[in-house]
């Protein structure tokens, strides 16, 4: 497979930022629910579960390769895409540390990616990085997308936020100190952030956008696609849906 190399990761973009280019163009971590290596490769697995396979894989949204390094064995050829050029430093940093010499990384976003691929995937995915666009961004992501998967190929958009369990999960519902006390005290320190954020301009919620599954399984359908949807095993308020042509 044959990508442009790692010198693209320098690569700057005249098109303004968006307010969450802007957000993530300093940050350096992904955001697991915890950051040790013991729970990554956890994660990994389980999502390697789901990949189900393959030989080559492109990751949307790579970060800073956590997951990443941890699919490398088991593909022949990895490309990772992130649009934060310090996330993709501390990724060049992990793929070497862990001698990943299959990954190659490039400085993309949902819309520039496509113009750097010259082959096709066996796998797409993308982690905690779908409730950072829009259904409009989504539908343009899977027709191009659709372009550069296999035959046989899947799409796996990874950690999606349900809005039937965030709000739950902001709430404190699942905690094990649940009560009604904490609940009100939760909300009202949403609201305070809310504002502030809105002053500031930054976005309300740093998680994202909550999406519904069968809107994005109308999406899926739309561009051909079958899927069925997962809940996530480490993060009760997130599902996965995984995508494979009709």
């Amino acid at each position: 497979m044959e990508v442009k190399s790692r010198k693209h990761t320098e690569k700057i973009h005249t098109k303004p930022k968006s307010i969450w280019k802007s957000f993530f163009k300093d940050k350096t971590h992904g955001g697991h629910r915890y950051s040790s290596e013991e729970f990554l490769a956890m994660e990994a697995r389980e999502k390697l579960f789901h990949l189900d396979g393959g030989k080559s894989l492109l990751d949307f949204g790579c970060g800073s390769a956590e997951l990443l390094t941890y699919y490398a064995p088991e593909y022949e050829q990895l490309l990772g895409v992130d649009f934060s050029p310090s996330m993709l430093g501390e990724a060049s940093k992990r793929i070497s540390e862990k001698k990943c010499n299959n990954i190659d990384l490039i400085l993309a976003d949902h819309e520039t990616l496509w113009e750097n691929l010259d082959s096709d995937f066996d796998r797409i995915t993308a982690a905690g990085v779908v409730q950072y666009l829009t259904f409009e961004e989504i539908d343009g992501f899977l027709a191009k997308a659709s372009e550069y998967l296999s035959t046989d190929g899947k799409i796996v958009f990874f950690d999606i936020l349900d809005p039937r369990l965030y709000p739950l999960w902001k709430l404190g519902v699942f905690t094990p100190n649940a009560g009604p006390l904490k609940a009100l005290y939760r909300l009202g320190c949403g609201f305070q952030t809310s504002v502030i954020a809105t002053l500031k301009n930054r976005p309300r919620d740093l998680s994202g956008f909550t999406h519904n599954p069968y809107k994005i399984q109308k999406i899926a359908n739309k561009n051909d696609f079958e899927m069925c949807y997962v809940q996530s095993m480490y993060y009760e308020y997130k599902y996965h849906a995984i995508m494979f042509r009709t």
